[in-house]
């Protein structure tokens, strides 16, 4: 059978903790390369923890050349291993046997599934568990649009896995000890268990090839060879995910799953049709992951779909400044990377992650995964007065580097947010803030936005006026005040008759009545308020604008009190993504937080999920991703935005009012 040329790409993926960088290791072993993790430590190539980013290797496996990419499994850092399955040519899921796998792996599918990559998976573990194949992939089959397909059986005693049957070839492999044996003869036994399972397997192939249907109705079997194309074509058009089984740990199944991987990935090639890539022009590449290293600069993950990169290419506009080679920790200068590897380029600064670059230029590559909205936030600050300057742009840096990273300012204190996809997320991107980007920062609580309001109408008379010796200040207004309907904001109207203040210092009485209104008596903005200006007097010599703003603002602030103030909370439209069987502890976490539930509804993008709706005060927030993830095995998550504001009041108004500073009037 004739292999797509090398190299290919094969993206590791699946839930935290099913063996997916035991598996890498272990495949390592296998193919004789080095291992992954850097002596006395665990990292990528840019020095980050393996749990926290991908990890790219190469490695050779019968005189071809393959990529694999180890993708982190956590919620936190999906948006990293997204981003690697976008170039991949074939994903590889690693499944243990917990529980909830079926849940874990639900988003995952739905991704591959809608963005058409090919993918196969991986059942390990099996011989630690015992666990029944047949039920295991029964409970992952509702979460897959497509067929599930035993290409492998496991051999046992007992409840011990000692070796697979390759289900196309109806050969059985063995294990000797701690190692992987040569082929072995098939056990009687477990013959009737084989042909159920090929005689499925065949069904589950004919259902995607008409002329496979009517082989099998006149019972005739094709030989392997044609069997292998079907399977590898089925793969290539994503119609099914072959499945195979064996455990990381032991090694066991592994050189079965580089030879199926070998027979069924396809190559480059194939890729690029499916994503729309012409295979003719000059060099192209694909960054999928960008960071930056101190006194190097910016480097780039890419994949290179077309030509050979040299040390020197012009890429972007720019000249690539160092071609490397990922093995984990360790990067190894090479002189070029030909079509179909991953290297890392310096100085493609042109290129932000997702970008495909040429000489000529860079693309914006359409459907790149989109981060989501934060879920965690923090208000951060330059821990030194001097990095008061460099902050803004490490933070720059650092969203690069990590687009589920958002930065933002807050309104009211012009402290800087950052926010990301949990509490793991962010301590990770604060400490590479400080350690590699050089820029320590503090960390503060987030401030919640809370507003107040009035209840009662009234009106008030100011005069403002100084004499200093020249031309004094002289500004005289009377104004109204009422109450608006929740959420109207603000307005403003002129009810002056006569000439009592002229028309021209009428926009400085409402500037001053907003700068009055931007810090009430008890502390906060005040919103849902009109105030109409009736009256007032003026001096011919000494008016101005100033006068007629500084009276205006004191007016407010004069009033405001005598009006019943009242504080407003914000309230969030909260919409919260957790596996079914998680829903009622996700509801007891939002009514135990002051939140309002409004409905619930299976997700229909992802099987066995659901979506809880509820409203919750913003103060409520902190925290939330925590005990959400808490409550539903590591895999719950939400949207959150502003809906409306409602009224506090009793101790917990007292509470908030009483931790704010005294207004300056």
């Amino acid at each position: 059978m004739k292999h797509p040329a090398s190299p290919r790409v094969v993206a590791l993926v699946g839930p935290q903790g099913s063996g997916k960088t035991t598996l890498l290791e272990s495949l390592l072993r296998v193919t004789g390369a080095g291992s992954l993790r850097a002596p006395g430590g665990s990292g990528t190539a840019s020095g980050r923890t393996m749990t926290a980013e991908l990890a790219a290797v190469t490695t050779d496996f019968l005189g071809e050349r393959w990529t694999f990419i180890d993708c982190p499994g956590a919620p936190e850092f999906s948006l990293e291993a997204r981003h690697a399955l976008m170039v991949c040519d074939a994903a590889l899921v690693v499944c243990d046997t917990g529980p909830e796998r079926g849940a874990a792996l639900s988003p995952l599918f739905h991704f591959l599934d809608t963005q058409h990559i090919p993918h196969l998976l991986f059942l390990n573990a099996l011989d630690e568990s015992g666990a029944s194949v047949r039920g295991l992939l029964e409970s992952l089959q509702n979460v897959s649009a497509r067929p599930l397909v035993l290409r492998e059986i496991p051999l046992r005693e007992g409840e011990r896995m000692v070796g697979v049957v390759d289900l196309v070839s109806e050969r059985a492999w063995g294990m000797t000890g701690e190692r992987e044996a040569a082929l072995i003869p098939l056990p009687e036994t477990d013959r009737p268990l084989e042909e159920a399972a090929r005689r499925q397997m065949l069904e589950r192939l004919a259902d995607q090839d008409d002329a496979l249907l009517e082989q099998l109705i006149e019972d005739v079997v094709p030989p392997p060879g044609v069997l292998y194309e079907q399977m590898a074509r089925a793969l290539r058009e994503d119609r099914l995910v072959p499945v195979f089984i064996g455990s990381a740990e032991r090694g066991l199944g592994l050189l079965r799953l580089l030879k199926g991987l070998r027979h069924e990935v396809p190559g480059v090639e194939e890729t690029r049709t499916r994503l729309g890539i012409s295979a003719g022009g000059g060099p192209m590449v694909q960054s999928f992951k960008t960071w930056y290293v101190p006194h190097v600069g910016k480097q780039s993950l890419a994949r290179i779909w077309r030509g050979t990169v040299a040390d020197g290419s012009t890429l972007g506009g720019g000249r690539v400044s160092g071609v490397l080679q990922p093995h984990g920790a360790r990067q190894t200068p090479v002189s070029a990377a030909a079509e179909g590897e991953v290297a890392i380029l310096g100085r493609v600064d042109a290129a932000r992650t997702g970008d495909r670059v040429e000489m000529g230029g860079v693309r914006r590559t359409m459907g790149w995964p989109v981060a989501p909205p934060p879920v965690h936030q923090v208000a951060i600050s330059a821990q030194k007065r001097t990095d008061d300057v460099k902050l803004p742009g490490a933070l720059a840096r650092l969203v690069e580097e990590d687009p589920s990273l958002a930065v933002d300012q807050d309104p009211d204190t012009q402290q800087l947010l950052l926010g990301g996809q949990g509490e793991l997320h962010l301590r990770e991107a604060l400490e590479r803030l400080g350690s590699h980007l050089r820029v320590p920062v503090g960390v503060h609580p987030v401030p919640i936005p809370y507003r107040e309001t009035v209840r009662r109408h009234g009106t008030h008379h100011t005069r403002f006026k100084r004499q200093s010796g020249g031309h004094g200040q002289f500004g005289d207004v009377v104004v109204e005040v009422r109450p608006l309907p929740r959420g109207q904001g603000f307005s403003f109207t002129s009810a002056v008759v006569g000439g009592a203040v002229p028309r021209q210092y009428i926009p400085s009485v409402e500037e001053g009545v907003l700068e009055g209104l931007r810090r009430g008596p008890l502390g906060f903005a005040v919103v849902d308020v009109a105030v109409t200006l009736t009256g007032g007097t003026f001096h011919s010599v000494d008016s101005s604008d100033q006068a007629f703003r500084t009276a205006a603002r004191l007016a407010m602030v004069e009033v405001l009190p005598k009006l019943e103030p009242v504080l407003l909370e914000p309230i969030l439209h909260l919409e919260l993504h957790v596996p079914r069987e998680a829903r009622p502890r996700a509801q007891r976490l939002i009514t135990g937080r002051r939140g309002q539930l409004l409905s619930f509804d299976a997700n229909l993008d992802l099987p066995g999920w659901e979506i809880v709706t509820a409203y919750l005060p913003h103060a409520e927030l902190k925290g939330l991703i925590v005990e959400l993830r808490s409550a539903s095995a590591g895999l719950g998550t939400f949207v959150a935005r502003h809906d409306h504001y409602s009224e506090l009041m009793g101790r917990q108004a007292e509470r908030v009012v009483s931790h704010q500073p005294m207004a300056e009037r």
